[in-house]
């Protein structure tokens, strides 16, 4: 099957995609429309954010399968104490009212971006929000890179699973936005059912190794891969056996032969979560295909360093050395 959504994550000798992480995290907050707004103004017309599903089966922005302590504050402003609820144990109704505007700055969590701007008032986007974003006249050019989030609690429900899969494709289908979504996910029974449920759109693989270190205050990606550091597993044939058309690993996880053996089995590379300079010049001599950041304006500036660009239209506005 022919995916037109995939050229707009494929690099050449002189592009190399730019991929808003969460928006842009490392300075607005993290999956709400401001940030993703604040994306879109810098240039960056593709965004990686995370997707889960609410209690009355509503697709929301966020990445924990829990709110959020140190990035949630309730209708009053005030930072959420005690247990952490699950989003899926919550309608959206509830989710509507409260505050992500900002992160905690004395939490393990908020010190890890300083940077980050402080707002009030942001909300808790459903996935049509920012569908409805991109489908205006000036946004006919962004992408999507859409995260299903895996809940470990329900690894073995797979009616709830597929009933997951199928509100995200249902809003999907209804923006008629098929044609500018790539579905994307750690969790590789979830891609097998959203193969089934919408073959329209490609999967992109989420993979990274046991041995790097967790981030602080995120969930992790749960074990619903194949094990990934047996003996003789090559992760890109994995993913292209699979049906993969976009391998998404672990920035520490690549080398050049892999990035090398990915891209002549057909797939796109799309680095993760690339924030620091020397990181970014080193996927930048890897010759990948995209590099999730962040920090996009990073990306952008190393790049043009570089001689490099990140988009068709900017190859023509790119400034000489």
């Amino acid at each position: 099957m022919h995916f037109p959504q995939l050229a707009a994550f494929s690099g050449n000798a002189d592009i190399i995609r730019v991929i808003g992480h969460r928006g842009a995290r490392g300075i607005m907050p993290e999956n709400t429309i401001e940030g993703f707004a604040f994306t879109l103004d810098c240039g960056v017309t593709l965004l990686e954010f995370d997707v889960s599903v609410t209690r009355d089966g509503v697709p929301v922005i966020t990445h924990n399968n829990h709110l959020t302590k140190s990035i949630v504050r309730d209708k009053d402003g005030n930072w959420l104490r005690g247990i952490e609820p699950k989003v899926s144990d919550l309608d959206w109704s509830d989710l509507a009212q409260l505050d992500v505007g900002g992160l905690d700055g004395l939490s393990e969590y908020g010190q890890r971006f300083p940077d980050q701007a402080f707002l009030y008032n942001a909300r808790i986007p459903r996935l049509h929000d920012l569908c409805a974003l991109i489908s205006t006249p000036d946004h006919q050019d962004v992408h999507l890179m859409l995260e299903l989030k895996s809940d470990p609690e329900k690894l073995e429900d797979a009616k709830g699973r597929a009933a997951d899969v199928a509100a995200v494709v249902a809003v999907v289908r209804e923006m008629q936005l098929t044609d500018r979504t790539i579905m994307h996910s750690f969790d590789w029974g979830l891609l097998a059912e959203c193969k089934r449920l919408a073959p329209e759109m490609p999967t992109s693989f989420l993979t990274k190794l046991p041995n790097n270190s967790s981030d602080a205050g995120e969930d992790q990606a749960t074990n619903a891969s194949p094990d990934l550091t047996a003996a003789n597993v090559c992760i890109p044939d994995l993913v292209a056996q699979t049906g993969g058309r976009l391998w998404c690993p672990h920035y520490l996880d690549v080398t050049e032969e892999t990035v090398a053996r990915a891209q002549q089995l057909g797939l796109g590379v799309a680095v993760w979560t690339v924030n620091e300079p020397k990181d970014i010049d080193r996927m930048i001599a890897l010759n990948v295909d995209a590099i999730v950041s962040d920090y996009p304006g990073r990306v952008q500036r190393r790049l043009l360093n570089h001689g490099l660009t990140w988009s068709s239209q900017s190859v023509t506005d790119k400034p000489s050395n």
